[in-house]
């Protein structure tokens, strides 16, 4: 989940929780039994992935990945095929599909990456404490793997072939955007009805129906390089200016619900003694709208125009990552289809939107309707201190895996033109 501040804002939809539990599903007992039963093997599944560096870009990592999961589904009756990724030091990406009996299309997507280096599974291990488990990925997004993975199993254990078909995707690349499978995403969105994401819920218990769009701006001032003691004077300090071009990123929004720009990475120089030449900065960009992405680079653009030292030069480019997902009446329906799932546990299910872009942004783009946040909960993503509440494991596996039957059933129609 390519999160750097995360921001979880309830949406009052008009389903309040006494209204949420009238209109409760019944629970099913014999699907809860099974989940309930499947617990152990899910965590076992989770901790062996755990315990695999797979930062973005490890390719050893995702294979020895796909090694665990494609026997696993085989075993299910699914084809399963390893793509290779659409840019290069990237991992292979895992589609594995079931074939039912029925007419519904279902596509399930994960992300096996990580943030972390290699060597912080052997530095931090899955573990677990209290009511909480650890370690590199443990909820962004290997437990969402793990559950989705776990719910398929259920589905055939159960007899479940009502639906037409379900495809699970397990991609290596979502922490920078996706760029080893966007057409893949795209080309598999537009085959499927329904597209459920696995990224974690957030807390207390939430599934996220709106994100964020992603752009990365880089910012790349050109100097002339000159002894910082015999004379500095005919250098053009390349710092210097790239502070002044950050001002324009310093009157943006930082933080909130709307748009936000944030500095993420900077470099300048590597001589202590040397008048700098070049310096870069990468300023990380969040929008609900994607028309206010043009504000940002006409900002970032007119101030490139107007360098304050001499005889520097500023360019300005741009990575997209995700389209914003927004709130929309396919997802909210989807939601509220949850929401009574949920509510026959006798749970309430919050519904939520923040800054963190998902693949579920280009599966709605490409028409399916699209739900996110349906992993475990979890928390402190992105860093050392990233856990997944343990006591959400088996009702979220039960959310799922009802979600699957229901969808298999009846899932919701394309969007016209798609």
């Amino acid at each position: 989940m390519t999160v750097w501040r995360r921001i979880a804002a309830p949406l009052a939809l008009g389903c309040t929780l006494v209204g949420q539990m009238a209109a409760a599903a019944e629970r099913d007992t014999r699907v809860w039994e099974a989940a309930k039963a499947a617990r152990p093997a899910e965590v076992a599944l989770l901790r062996q992935m755990v315990d695999i560096d797979s930062g973005t870009g490890d390719a050893v990592g995702a294979k020895a990945i796909d090694d665990i999961l494609a026997p696993r589904l085989q075993a299910l009756g699914a084809q399963v095929r390893i793509l290779p990724p659409e840019a290069p030091k990237l991992g292979d990406n895992l589609v594995a599909v079931l074939n039912g009996q029925g007419r519904s299309r279902i596509l399930i997507i994960c992300h096996v990456d990580t943030v972390f280096p290699a060597g912080e599974a052997e530095r931090r291990p899955y573990t677990e404490k209290g009511d909480k488990a650890f370690g590199p990925g443990v909820s962004d997004e290997k437990g969402g793997a793990a559950q989705a993975v776990t719910a398929l199993g259920l589905l055939k254990q159960l007899g479940v072939s009502d639906y037409g078909r379900i495809t699970l995707l397990a991609e290596t690349s979502e922490e920078t955007g996706s760029p080893g499978t966007h057409a893949l995403i795209d080309s598999l969105s537009r085959q499927a009805d329904v597209e459920l994401n696995m990224e974690p819920g957030d807390e207390p218990d939430a599934l996220t129906v709106w994100r964020k769009g992603s752009t990365t701006y880089t910012i790349t001032v050109h100097g002339r390089a000159a002894h910082a003691g015999v004379d500095p004077q005919d250098g053009r300090n390349a710092a210097v200016e790239l502070i002044h071009q950050l001002g324009a990123v310093d009157a943006m929004p930082h933080s909130g619900d709307g748009l936000t720009a944030n500095l993420t990475t900077l470099k300048a120089g590597d001589r202590v003694n040397v008048i700098p030449d070049l310096a870069m900065a990468s300023v990380n960009v969040r929008v609900r709208d994607a028309g206010e992405m043009s504000g940002v680079q006409a900002a970032l653009e007119a101030r490139a125009k107007s360098p304050v030292v001499p005889d520097t030069k500023v360019e300005v480019t741009s990575t997209p990552a995700f389209p914003p997902l927004p709130t929309n009446p396919r997802t909210q329906a989807l939601a509220e289809q949850a929401r009574a799932i949920y509510a026959g546990l006798g749970r309430p299910l919050q519904l939520t939107g923040n800054g963190g872009a998902s693949e579920s942004a280009l599966a709605n783009q490409a028409g399916a309707a699209a739900l996110d946040g349906l992993g475990p909960v979890g928390g402190g993503f992105h860093s050392a201190r990233e856990y997944l509440e343990l006591g959400t494991l088996t009702p979220r596996l039960y959310l799922l895996t009802e979600l699957l039957i229901a969808l298999g059933k009846s899932s919701p129609p394309r969007v016209a033109g798609y």
